[in-house]
């Protein structure tokens, strides 16, 4: 096999065999399979990886997290799901940044509305999403980062955030809402939309409350997110002054990044990785 690599689309690569038998698609979500062969799976040969319990105000909240296996003080990465929940994929990115240097954790999200890696496509998951109130998902970051640091050997003086999708969308609205947080990378997450009462706010209409600048990774042919809304992100981000920048990536699909989805592109999903470490490490995420 390959040596690991730091950036998106090396590794170990999944045969097209063992995706044809199904041992590869154990762990991603029923609504995401067939999970394509350009699925890249990280080693976590040198890491202290697994799934830990996150004390929470209301229980507890799983999580997924990774981090080289000696060391401490190391600084912290909050790594935010998609839609499809803590499936193979976002594990697979802790994994990734672990081999960086970073402790990197993903708390499991929606665990107290309902699993959504068990349903069977988006119609069905979409409802439970919606009954995930902004609130909880705050308080359970919070809870994640302050374990992080207790028990983890993460030092949060280094604090950063990356989310995908649904999470890109939760990455602005937690860099208004942290204040000990120092950076943010958002990959293609709704900037504006239908506010209700579970989520009352997005990206947009939080630009004068953010603690902390955020770089958003958006693609130029993105069927869910129009680029009209980009450009408006974008006039309001200049327009407030902020740090906080939109980089788009003409002609790519939503989810470029998801190498376990058609829609990958390893060039941009690389590209993309490279900015987001950049970002970390001009903001204090290192």
């Amino acid at each position: 096999m390959e040596p690991f690599s730091t950036t998106p689309g090396a590794g170990f690569r999944i045969g097209r065999r063992e995706l044809l038998l199904g041992t590869a698609a154990a762990g991603f979500a029923l609504a995401v399979r067939p999970v394509a062969a350009s699925t890249v799976t990280t080693s976590a040969e040198g890491l202290d990886a697994g799934w830990v319990s996150v004390p929470a105000a209301d229980g507890a909240v799983r999580a997924y997290r990774a981090r080289p296996a000696r060391g401490s003080g190391l600084p912290v990465v909050l790594v935010v799901q998609e839609i499809f929940g803590l499936h193979a994929y976002i594990q697979d990115v802790c994994r990734r940044l672990a081999r960086l240097g970073y402790l990197a954790i993903a708390p499991s999200l929606f665990d107290r509305q309902g699993d959504v890696t068990v349903l069977p496509d988006i119609p069905s998951i979409l409802p439970l999403v919606a009954t995930v109130p902004d609130a909880q998902v705050m308080a359970d970051l919070d809870a994640t980062a302050a374990w992080a640091a207790a028990s983890g050997g993460g030092d949060v003086s280094r604090l950063g955030i990356t989310g995908f999708c649904w999470g890109g969308r939760i990455t602005w609205l937690y860099a208004a809402h942290n204040p000990k947080l120092k950076a943010g990378v958002a990959w293609y997450g709704r900037l504006v939309g239908q506010a209700s009462d579970l989520q009352p706010l997005y990206p947009i209409d939080v630009i004068p409350r953010l603690k902390a600048p955020v770089l958003g990774l958006y693609a130029g042919q993105d069927d869910g997110i129009p680029m009209e809304s980009v450009e408006r992100m974008q006039a309001a981000l200049k327009a407030a002054g902020s740090p906080s920048r939109i980089e788009v990536f003409p002609g790519l699909p939503h989810g470029f990044h998801a190498d376990y989805r058609p829609t990958y592109r390893e060039a941009a999903a690389a590209a993309g990785w490279t900015q987001m470490q950049a970002w970390f490490r001009a903001n204090g995420v290192v």
